[in-house]
């Protein structure tokens, strides 16, 4: 892995180019079916969700796209969801459950979308039900962090069995500037910041937080090593009775 600082990778994970969810779901399945709306209020384009065949095995894939363009980024809050996409990915995932299939998260947010409207909806709740329920549900889970994976709002979709973090990704409980507008009052210390957060992959893996670093891939790379990877995860995740599969996943957690 090439040798970046924390900063480096801070800029990395929010490139434009970067490959999205969206690609990254039709490179990894096949037949994928975009499945719509929170059942409640409306249907919130930050979140893609949908069932798709992993080397012809269904599986259920929610994740968090940002916008390629001005337009389509704030069409798309600029990757933060807002409840009602929480809620879509949830009702999604309870589906996967109820259907005995697999779960793969892939996270790409710098945070839970922060308007008033969001609050009046059900932000916190939405948020804290996704992480409870998440920790509970009764089939294999694998999350992946793409690019950004900020605060609770990708914690939502977070709480797998396993969590791998591409090269160029960070995870963290606030973005660099917040922290060091909080903690110096001055936003310029950003560098500083994202050292102090140990938010790479590297620091990461080495807490014990993820358990994998992924290659980074570019828009039309051959996903089939990450293929390979998932369905080798999903199959052993598989094997364990369900009752030991929650319990590791709570264990996991509450570790933290």
């Amino acid at each position: 892995m090439v040798n970046k600082t924390a900063y480096d990778r801070v800029k990395a994970a929010r490139r434009p180019d970067k490959i999205g969810t969206s690609e990254l779901i039709h490179g990894l399945t096949t037949d994928f079916f975009e499945l719509h709306g929170d059942r409640l209020e409306a249907d919130d384009q930050a979140i893609i969700g949908g069932v798709g065949l992993l080397k012809g095995k269904p599986i259920t894939v929610v994740g968090i796209q940002k916008g390629k363009d001005t337009d389509e980024n704030i069409a798309r809050h600029f990757g933060s969801p807002t409840p009602e996409g929480y809620r879509k990915a949830l009702r999604l995932m309870k589906q996967a459950e109820k259907f005995h299939r697999p779960i793969l998260s892939l996270v790409n947010t710098p945070g839970a979308w922060p308007d008033v409207e969001s609050e009046y909806h059900g932000q916190g709740s939405a948020v804290a039900q996704n992480i409870l329920q998440g920790m509970q549900l009764k089939v294999p889970y694998v999350t992946i962090i793409v690019g950004e994976g900020g605060s609770g709002g990708a914690l939502a979709l977070a709480t797998g069995d396993r969590v791998w973090m591409f090269e160029d990704s960070i995870y963290s409980v606030l973005s660099p500037e917040g922290y060091a507008s909080i903690m110096w009052k001055d936003s310029s210390k950003v560098q500083e910041a994202a050292e102090e957060l140990k938010l790479t992959p590297k620091a990461l893996l080495k807490d014990g937080i993820i358990d994998k670093i992924v290659h980074e891939y570019k828009s039309g790379d051959d996903l089939t090593l990450l293929i390979d990877m998932l369905d080798d995860a999903f199959s052993h995740l598989a094997e364990l009775p369900t009752d030991e599969l929650v319990e590791r996943r709570v264990q996991r957690y509450r570790n933290f």
